[in-house]
């Protein structure tokens, strides 16, 4: 029935344009409102223009969380390769390739040319930072894009190397995530948030926290913030309402920042509290909807997953190294970043430096696949296709 309606629809509106919602009449909206749900975004910006109720339907928060919860639960996530141009010329555009579990491809331009991404992506939406250019979150299925200032992290590094455009030592990560409590307006908060050491610009504590809020277009500090150093270098990844990082200290603790009560906490001990983290070793990311680590000991990488019931660490794979090396160079301390696992059991792999190929490692045949080799550095990440904006 869906897929009947569905092409009705698309036929009706070559043929009668905004006259469609006329052919609908005999539906009740609520009726109308499934059958558009679960239609891909494309689409639905398409029917925007068929009527006021259906603009007004598609542009609801309540119509967007729903359309986004589906097609997670229909068709799980896309994984999207956010190709990166170290000097571009200045009407240059950075590419986005979308990419289905079916390994096919299509390329998204955008005009930003910034070098670095948030890790993962939320609800959606992806965010870019640099030094020289705006901060930016992009939606790449409607286009829709919105800049945001420097932080003061971001001014301090620019005054202190006296930045020449894009050569300066970049030790802290920008992390971006949503406050999961709905707000007055029935709408969620999207908040950029930077997390660093102190010490390193001359500042008392020990981490400075600044969160950007989009509804006042100023960034705030967060204090007290993070009574722990962090690891430079790595990306704060997003989950469940929280960023995490990694700690540098004795022991290597997983750290949390919960975004609506914006405190930090201390996770549960990690299996990997003795493993040399300041060398990346050690890594978050996110894989089958639960936040998950790798750690690196010559000659395997071993996937730790984080049972969110039990608040303890289980194994999930382990991965032969010396199997990687035609792929990927494990004589330096980077190991293959996990990106997504597809069909269960398919654990798509890259390369930390963004340009060895994509590959597809089967755990339980344990063999491998090249899917893509880029022609240009750049992050794949795991992405749900959504409406959303902030």
């Amino acid at each position: 029935m869906l897929k009947r309606h569905g092409s009705e629809i698309r036929r009706d509106k070559k043929r009668h344009g905004s006259s469609l919602s006329v052919e609908f009449e005999f539906l009740p909206h609520d009726v109308i409102e499934l059958i558009l749900e679960r239609l891909p975004v494309e689409s639905l910006r398409r029917f925007r223009s068929v009527s006021k109720k259906w603009r007004s339907t598609i542009d609801s928060p309540r119509f967007q969380e729903r359309q986004l919860n589906l097609r997670k639960q229909s068709r799980g996530h896309d994984l999207l390769f956010v190709a990166i141009h170290e000097d571009p010329p200045d009407d240059a555009a950075a590419p986005l390739v979308l990419g289905a579990s079916s390994c096919t491809f299509r390329t998204v331009k955008f005009p930003f040319p910034n070098l670095l991404l948030c890790y993962g992506s939320c609800d959606g939406l992806v965010c870019l930072f640099c030094m020289d250019t705006p901060n930016v979150v992009v939606n790449p299925a409607t286009q829709w894009h919105r800049t945001f200032p420097f932080s003061s992290v971001q001014r301090l590094i620019i005054d202190r190397y006296n930045i020449k455009r894009r050569f300066y030592p970049l030790t802290c990560q920008l992390g971006f995530g949503k406050d999961n409590k709905l707000s007055s307006g029935g709408t969620y908060k999207y908040k950029p948030v930077w997390l660093y050491n102190s010490s390193e610009f001359g500042l008392d504590n020990v981490t400075t926290c600044e969160v950007f809020e989009f509804s006042t277009d100023t960034w705030r500090y967060v204090v007290p913030a993070s009574p722990y150093r962090i690891l430079e270098f790595q990306k704060p990844v997003y989950f469940d309402g929280s960023l995490y990082w990694l700690t540098d200290c004795e022991e290597t603790k997983v750290l949390s920042f919960h975004l609506h009560t914006e405190t930090f906490q201390v996770i549960c001990k990690t299996p990997f509290a003795d493993a040399p983290a300041d060398t990346g070793c050690v890594i978050l990311f996110i894989l089958d909807n639960c936040l998950c680590a790798s750690e690196k000991s010559w000659p395997t990488q071993v996937i730790w997953s984080l049972d969110d019931s039990s608040k303890t660490w289980k194994k999930m794979c382990s991965i032969d190294l010396t199997d990687t090396l035609p792929w990927f160079n494990n004589s330096c301390p980077l190991v293959p970043l996990p990106v997504a696992i597809l069909e269960k059991n398919k654990l798509y792999l890259q390369s930390r430096r963004g340009l060895e190929p994509l590959v597809l490692h089967d755990l339980h045949t344990k063999s491998y696949e090249v899917v893509s080799t880029p022609t240009t550095p750049g992050d794949c990440i795991y992405y749900f296709e959504s409406l959303f904006s902030v």
